[in-house]
């Protein structure tokens, strides 16, 4: 046993080591999230066997350029010098991690932490470390296999070539084409067929014009968790009413869950049919939703403009995933494209029909995920001649076409995380801080509003800054971004992408939870609802915000 772990030992690169530690060190360093140490762990494993695999290449790579012999002994002198330097560093580092991610949690409101809990935090990132340092030997290994058969054919430089890249095809496709997406797919279809079974004890809608009832198009079963609690879980009228003092009107809310029709196709139709059959299009607004990759509808997003508009408000959502948002988006994120588009088509296809004097106001919405799909839903050629009235897109996903496109071609001197876009009069962006009123900015026939807060990965990951710094880490920053994140090569795109993972942990407000009195300041620009005054608006905004804190929802 001894011998083997020596020779274990040994088989480890110093040069290679050396690096993963500098990697781990800089893992420690603020992101746009606070980390568990647990989480903290996975991270700093992951940087530091990149770090160790950059090191190993680097070292192959002298070795390759035949600057130096293939083999360099440095000696065990050298080996003892590069251990004491990785446990020194790694330990400043630690001493240090506890206040850089204070650094974070003070932003956003969250008690401090004493210490980073070293000893859970090492053993995690050991063994993260170590499952990735096996994979990276079978890729070796799977390299030298084509390598040497290779080579039987083809001169040694050419064989080195190509026996890498068939390793890499051949890894990438087994990661991504059968474990990863494969199953995923799997996942979500278990997570479909589950869902339908599961009784969240929502009664059945009584009311004939609810979605779900006895007189309803759609069977309330078929509906899944989050189209039931859609369904059931929004103001009334007269709660709405009793807020303004007034009488209002019962909103109308329409959800097709992906067990409620075989195809997206025939779920927007059932859609369609529900609307009408529900009056929707006798309302003053009608808005298109797109759910998050679980189906879920942000209360935040939709309680919000049924209040600012007295109730008379109609919504309809269309079901296309199970899974979170940034795995469905790596999974199939052209599977909610379509589905967005399908119900776009119908909902614009029949409203379109309509006197313009005796049709709703037509708005999109989306969050996350919903929020790119719900930009894939609507094409300019299409709806030219006849535009919807404007659309609220929240945490846009990096992927984003339109932000992304926005966000590229801003104004001059307007940060990347709060960009201005031409004259204000179509597209504007806000964030924690209502941004939306431009001094000498006019509104045009549509108006779309970016909400985004600039400590959420989710909008903000890019694969670029695996060598580049990110535009929104240029001075000025984003108020939620703490002033001790700094760029680091590829470490700082770990980093992002962790962030991504964990970003609906943070508090209301930041990351990727939006808070209701945003949602407020945004639908306000969107809608421009009459009759509120700046008193009412925040009073509104305070009893959202104390109702969404108290209930823990987001």
């Amino acid at each position: 046993m001894k011998r083997y772990l020596l020779a274990l030992t040994r088989s480890f690169s110093t040069t290679g080591l050396i690096v993963g530690t500098l990697f781990f060190c800089l893992s420690l360093t603020p992101s746009l999230m606070p980390r568990s140490p647990l989480i903290q762990g996975a991270l700093s494993g992951s940087c530091a066997a990149f770090g160790y695999a950059i090191g190993v290449f680097l070292v192959w790579l002298w070795a390759y350029l035949e600057i130096l012999p293939s083999r360099v002994g440095f000696g065990r002198t050298w080996q003892v010098v590069a251990a004491v330097f990785c446990i020194g560093i790694a330990t400043l580092f630690l001493w240090q991690a506890s206040s850089w991610q204070n650094s974070v949690r003070d932003l956003m409101g969250l008690d401090p932490v004493t210490s980073a809990d070293p000893v859970k935090l090492i053993a995690v990132a050991l063994a993260v470390f170590c499952a990735l340092v096996v994979v990276g030997r079978l890729f070796k290994y799977t390299f030298l296999f084509s390598y040497k058969w290779l080579q039987r054919f083809v001169p040694r430089r050419i064989a080195i070539a190509v026996g890498t890249f068939l390793a890499i095809i051949l890894f990438w496709s087994v990661a991504e084409g059968v474990l990863f997406r494969a199953g995923l797919r799997m996942a979500d279809t278990s997570f479909r067929e589950l869902d339908a079974l599961i009784d969240d004890d929502m009664p059945m809608p009584t009311d004939p014009a609810k979605t779900g009832s006895a007189a309803s198009l759609i069977d309330w079963r078929q509906l899944g968790r989050q189209g039931r609690h859609f369904i059931s879980s929004g103001p009334t009228g007269d709660e709405i009413g009793g807020f303004l003092n007034t009488k209002a009107t019962e909103p109308i809310r329409v959800y097709v869950g992906l067990n409620s029709a075989e195809t997206a196709e025939e779920r927007a139709k059932l859609a369609l049919a529900e609307l009408k059959r529900d009056g929707a299009f006798d309302r003053s607004i009608l808005i298109v939703i797109v759910p998050t990759g679980t189906g879920w509808v942000d209360p935040a997003a939709i309680d919000t403009v049924e209040y600012l508009n007295r109730g008379d408000v109609a919504s309809v959502a269309l079901q296309y995933s199970y899974l979170a948002s940034w795995l469905s988006l790596m999974v199939e994120p052209g599977y909610g494209a379509d589905a967005a588009h399908a119900l776009f088509r119908e909902v614009y296809g029949y409203w379109t029909t309509l006197p313009h004097d005796h049709r709703p106001r037509l708005y999109l919405h989306g969050l996350s995920l919903g929020a790119m799909n719900s930009q894939l839903s609507a094409n300019l050629y299409d709806v030219i001649a006849d535009p919807f009235q404007g659309a609220l897109w929240s945490g846009p996903p990096f992927p984003s076409g339109t932000w992304a496109f926005v966000t590229a071609n801003r104004n001059p001197g307007s940060p990347a995380w709060l960009p201005r876009f031409r004259d204000g009069s179509i597209i504007r962006f806000t964030n924690q801080e209502n941004a939306l009123n431009i001094p000498g900015a006019a509104w045009g026939p549509i108006r779309i509003v970016f909400l985004q807060y600039a400590s959420d990965a989710v909008t903000f990951f890019d694969v670029r800054s695996f060598y580049r710094m990110p535009d929104w880490l240029k001075s000025p920053r984003g108020p939620d971004v703490s002033p001790s994140l700094r760029w680091f090569p590829v470490v700082t795109m770990l980093q992002l992408a962790f962030d991504a993972m964990i970003a609906t942990t943070s508090p209301m407000g930041y990351g990727h939870v939006y808070a209701p009195e945003h949602y407020i300041d945004a639908w306000l620009a969107v809608t421009d609802p009459t009759g509120w005054q700046p008193a009412e608006i925040n009073r509104l905004k305070s009893v959202f915000a104390q109702r969404f804190r108290e209930t823990g929802q987001n």
